[in-house]
């Protein structure tokens, strides 16, 4: 008789599984103002505070605008408390403040990108990341994203001009397995982890050491919760061979 793997347990649910989220601070959203509003308005603010985020690779920033609105939003380098920010169409180009982008100038690296309208910022918002303004169309504002990859964003989506702030969070190393459990467990997630190839035959549907025990790594849809492992409903068993061109 086997025992429950990792997958059932965690599909089951628990406090080992969940991630701390009530230590989070806040959501890192822009204000609450309509979109056609925020492209013609000039509000000026202050950053109040900057706070850490368990679970966050950048700090959070609390600021404050003069009509009464404050939000969290993940600050650009170069962000110091106490500094005047300016929300809105009519503000200038530089790092720290939020426009539409509809307003910012080609060129302009930019980050915590909304996707549509009004959702509080969805894109470019980890450690070091940006996105790059290509050109405005008729279509929106042609973006480039961290991954290189393209796209048109409506106009009256919100940015912060300039990079994330932490870039080189990824640079230090752990040094102790003890640094990165607790790391891993602010996300929820579990650490450290043992391939299946490294248990007992009981434990794991990959689990042996002998070579005639290996399996494929593929399984469907339909497979049990305790088969379910590996590479679920693939059309191949693993990465294709590239082939030389002739």
């Amino acid at each position: 008789m086997g025992k429950r793997i990792r997958a059932q347990r965690r599909g089951r649910g628990g406090q080992n599984w969940r991630a701390s989220t009530h230590k989070r601070v806040a959501p890192a959203k822009y204000p609450a103002v309509a979109p056609k509003e925020a492209f013609e308005a000039s509000i000026s603010g202050v950053v109040d505070s900057l706070v850490h985020d368990p679970g966050r690779g950048a700090p959070l920033a609390l600021v404050k605008f003069e009509n009464g609105l404050s939000c969290y939003t993940v600050p650009p380098e170069g962000i110091f408390t106490g500094q005047q920010i300016c929300f809105g169409g009519k503000a200038t180009a530089e790092i720290g403040n939020i426009l539409p982008l509809g307003k910012v100038p080609e060129g302009t690296i930019v980050c915590d990108l909304e996707l549509r309208p009004g959702d509080g910022g969805k894109m470019a918002k980890s450690s070091g990341a940006y996105a790059t303004v290509v050109g405005h169309t008729p279509q929106g504002t042609m973006i480039r994203l961290p991954s290189g990859r393209t796209r048109y964003v409506n106009d009256y989506c919100l940015t912060t001009i300039g990079v994330v702030s932490a870039s080189g969070r990824i640079e230090k190393p752990f040094l102790k397995a003890g640094a990165k459990f607790h790391w891993m467990k602010a996300k929820g997630h579990k650490y450290p982890r043992t391939s299946g190839r490294k248990m007992v035959p009981a434990c794991h549907p990959y689990g042996s050491s002998k070579r005639s025990a290996r399996r494929c790594t593929t399984t469907s849809h339909g497979a049990p919760p305790g088969q379910k492992v590996g590479l679920i409903a693939a059309r191949g068993p693993g990465q294709k061979k590239k082939r030389a061109i002739r």
